[in-house]
């Protein structure tokens, strides 16, 4: 195994994973696929099974669901997103437009990099597919719901089959289903009865959705990649700087609309300075997946 992928690099990816997982519309998966351990993560979990967990208690063998890997990738993710959640919410509150753009750009970047890879004919259609999707799930809203336990568990699995996607937040698809704010609540709170319906949720979006992308790359790995590449492409427009609640608008109309300095040269800066964080992702993981 290189030392890319030994534990210290899996810990840095799991950590650069749950860092981006707290921003809504930047998905974990698009970390682990730019930097090569996507297909690996899809397997470990599609290893697992009412049977195979059997096994693993009468004493199986551990490593038919690298368990290890799984285990340090967990670790950083934990430590990502709870570390780097307080930052965030800050920052955004504080620098909104700068932190938006960075994260347009590290998006953006990732985006051309692997559709520079796709035929015409999967670009173009597969690809064009993805990107349509992209944009309606980024340009969806949701209004306000009193969720209850089995709201919970669909949006655990929800927001989970997203996160194994490039492009499409978790944390969004929570905001979509109205359940960001009271997972957010239920985590500071320590509501148990919540994370525990949220987190049998999540553990049947991980096994169920793994099994299925695991199959789709296996019989069609270049459509499924162009449609991948097209959803990251769409979901640019949740990462637009100059917004409102109600519209993306250009820098002037930001001015006018909010009163506010659009920062054209910070936005643009922020946005290359994502895009670099793209270049040096994809060395870490020897160019991304062929």
């Amino acid at each position: 195994m290189s030392a890319r992928h030994g534990p210290p690099g899996v810990f840095v990816r799991g950590l650069a994973m749950g860092i981006v997982e707290v921003i809504p519309g930047v998905s974990g998966g698009t970390i682990a696929f730019i930097t090569g351990i996507y297909e690996r993560l899809l397997a470990a979990l599609a290893s697992w099974s009412p049977r195979s967990v059997r096994a693993l208690v009468r004493g199986g063998d551990r490593s038919a669901h690298d368990l290890g890997f799984l285990a340090v990738l967990a670790a950083g993710m934990a430590l990502g997103y709870l570390g780097t959640a307080r930052l965030i919410g800050h920052l955004l509150d504080a620098y909104g437009l700068l932190v938006w753009s960075f994260f347009f750009g590290l998006i953006a970047g990732s985006a051309w990099h692997l559709g520079r890879r796709l035929g015409l004919r999967h670009a173009a259609t597969f690809g064009i597919a993805g990107t349509v999707l992209g944009a309606f799930v980024a340009t969806l809203g949701a209004g306000r719901v009193d969720p209850g336990y089995l709201q919970f568990f669909l949006g655990g699995g929800l927001a989970t089959a997203a996160w194994m996607l490039p492009g499409i937040s978790g944390a969004f698809v929570l905001l979509l289903l109205g359940l960001y704010e009271p997972f957010v609540a239920a985590v500071n709170g320590l509501r148990i009865d919540i994370l525990a319906a949220a987190g049998a949720g999540i553990a049947a979006g991980l096994l169920l959705f793994a099994k299925v992308v695991t199959l789709l790359l296996g019989r069609f790995r270049r459509a499924v990649l162009a449609t991948l590449t097209g959803l990251m492409a769409g979901s640019l427009l949740r990462l637009w700087p100059w917004r409102t609640d109600e519209a993306l608008l250009s820098p002037e109309g930001y001015r006018l609309a909010t009163g506010n300095d659009p920062m054209l040269l910070g936005v643009a800066l922020a946005a290359l300075a994502g895009a670099a964080c793209t270049v040096l992702l994809l060395r870490l993981g020897q160019a991304g997946p062929e």
